[in-house]
């Protein structure tokens, strides 16, 4: 999948790249307390990372790989 935008009441949180859709379904479901931290009323939503946001997960990707990790391995960096 192309990198995905989570979003929490419609502000960038963090910028994703999951393998398929079942997995961003879980991401949001486990990683609720993380996203929602500060606004546990807030609402959860996502859209297709934007061309900054993914200048942000390709240099964060860059680093884990540069730093000996597996590209398949990364998964996506907060904004």
């Amino acid at each position: 999948m192309v990198p995905i935008t989570v979003l929490v009441d419609e502000k960038p949180k963090c910028v994703v790249r999951p393998n398929d859709l079942k997995h961003l379904q879980r991401f949001l479901r486990t990683g609720k307390p993380w996203l929602l931290a500060g606004a546990p009323e807030g609402t959860l939503s996502h859209r297709e990372a934007d061309e900054a946001e993914r200048v942000i997960f390709e240099n964060a990707r860059g680093l884990h790989c540069i730093a000996g990790g597996e590209d398949e391995d990364f998964f996506g960096a907060p904004l």
